[in-house]
C-alpha cells in the first residue's frame, strides 16, 4: 500500500480476456515485479449528490471532472487506516489528493464535519463537499487488485482488477465484500498507470496482443447499472385486480 498522498500522472485503462491476460504478464516478467502486497482486496465507497450530479457530468466526458471517495484495503473496522481521495482529471491528466486517517475519523469528517486537520488536501476536499449541496455515500465498489511497477522506474506501474463488484445500498467499508458484477467472469480490467511515456517494450506488448485502450469507469458502469434497474422497476405491469 503506498503511502503517496499526492499524485499527477496518465490513468490507460484496457479490457482483457483471460488468454490475453496470461500473455500480457508473460511479456511484463523480466521487466516488472508485483507489488509488496501481491494481490489484495480493495474497497471505494463512492460519495455524490441524490441525484448522481458528479458521475452524471463525469460520463458527458467534460474536460474537467472529479470524484470523492473513501477507501480501504480489504473490509474495515473502526481504527483501519483508509483514505479520503479526491480524484480529479484535468484534459486526459489524473491529479489524486489523499489522506489517510482512521476509517471513524473519516466517517466523522464526511458525514458530521468533524474536522481531522487542517490541511491544504482537506481544504480541497472541504471545497469539493460544500460545492455539491447533499453529498452522500452513493456506491460500494470492491475488486481484487493485482499491481506491478518496472524494475528501472516505480512510477511506471500496471495494475490488474479482478472480480469488480457494486453495490447501491449497505454503504459502509466494514459490511463485507459483495455486490452485483460488472464485468464477465473471464474479463479483466488493467490499467497503465504513468507520469511519462508508456516504455517501447510495453507499446510493442500492447501491440502484439492487439489491445486497445478503452474507455471505462466503474463507478459510471455501477450508475448506468443503477438507472437500468430503475427503469425496468418502473417498467413493471401494475396488477391492476389486486
Amino acid at each position: 500500500m503506498s503511502d503517496q498522498m499526492i499524485f499527477k500522472r496518465y490513468e490507460i485503462k484496457y479490457m482483457l480476456d483471460s488468454e490475453q491476460l496470461t500473455r500480457v504478464k508473460e511479456g511484463m516478467a523480466e521487466h516488472m515485479i508485483p507489488d509488496e502486497h501481491g494481490r489484495s482486496a480493495i474497497c471505494s465507497l463512492y460519495f455524490d449528490t441524490p441525484d448522481f450530479r458528479l458521475i452524471r457530468h463525469s460520463l458527458e466526458h467534460p474536460i474537467y471532472k472529479e470524484k470523492l471517495r473513501l477507501r480501504s484495503y480489504g473490509v474495515a473496522d473502526d481504527a483501519s487506516q483508509v483514505f479520503v481521495e479526491l480524484k480529479k482529471k484535468y484534459d486526459s491528466v489524473v491529479y489524486k489528493r489523499r489522506v489517510g486517517m482512521t476509517s471513524r475519523k473519516a466517517w466523522d469528517y464526511l458525514l458530521r464535519e468533524k474536522h481531522p486537520m487542517n490541511t491544504q488536501i482537506i481544504r480541497e476536499i472541504d471545497y469539493t463537499i460544500s460545492h455539491y449541496s447533499g453529498i452522500q455515500p452513493a456506491v460500494l465498489l470492491s475488486y481484487e487488485r493485482e499491481a506491478f511497477y518496472a524494475k528501472d522506474n516505480h512510477e511506471f506501474r500496471v495494475t490488474f482488477d479482478h472480480n469488480i463488484l457494486w453495490r447501491d445500498y449497505d454503504l459502509t467499508l466494514d459490511s463485507g465484500i459483495y455486490g452485483e458484477p460488472l464485468l464477465r467472469e473471464d474479463q479483466v480490467l488493467m490499467e497503465i498507470k504513468t507520469a511519462d511515456a508508456i516504455p517501447l517494450w510495453f507499446v510493442k506488448l500492447l501491440t502484439e496482443n492487439r489491445l486497445y485502450k478503452t474507455s471505462f469507469s466503474k463507478y459510471g458502469s455501477a450508475y448506468e447499472a443503477i438507472c437500468e434497474n430503475r427503469r425496468q422497476e418502473c417498467a413493471e405491469p401494475i396488477d391492476l385486480v389486486s
